[in-house]
């Protein structure tokens, strides 16, 4: 009886390893496709917020500041979750570029507001800001 017992335990032990050897081989590679993710759909907000921005430009050369608004204020919501999802990755450098962008955006806004052509400028300039952002969440 002690024998099955201790063959009952060892198996046990056996099973219970197995376990906790799958859940940490398991665990380590989910946080590679967590961070791949994340990346990823930092990048897809990148990419909307330039695209909106380009967007409001063309609209500003065709004179059409209320689309050009509309799209800016799409801009300043894809930048603004872009920039919450760099505060989460922890990257200070990008965050400051997409500040920049925001204040761009804004500035760009209030000028097509104002039906003041020199608001594609300042989208230009967001764009340009959106872009450095891209190029520097490319590298890891």
């Amino acid at each position: 009886m002690a024998r099955t017992a201790k063959t009952v335990l060892v198996v046990v032990a056996v099973v219970l390893v197995a376990l906790l050897g799958g859940f940490l081989w398991g665990a380590a590679g989910k946080s590679t496709i967590d961070r791949a993710l994340q990346r990823s759909e930092l990048r897809n907000e990148l990419l909307e917020a330039h695209g909106s921005v380009l967007r409001a430009r063309v609209d500003l050369y065709n004179t059409n500041f209320g689309e050009a608004s509309r799209h800016l204020e799409e801009a300043r919501g894809a930048a603004g979750r872009a920039a919450q999802r760099l505060e989460g990755l922890q990257r200070p450098d990008e965050i400051k570029q997409l500040q920049s962008a925001l204040g761009s955006i804004d500035e760009a806004q209030r000028l097509s507001g104002k039906l003041d052509l020199t608001a594609s400028a300042r989208a230009a300039d967001a764009a340009r800001a959106i872009e450095a952002a891209m190029d520097a969440t490319a590298k890891p």
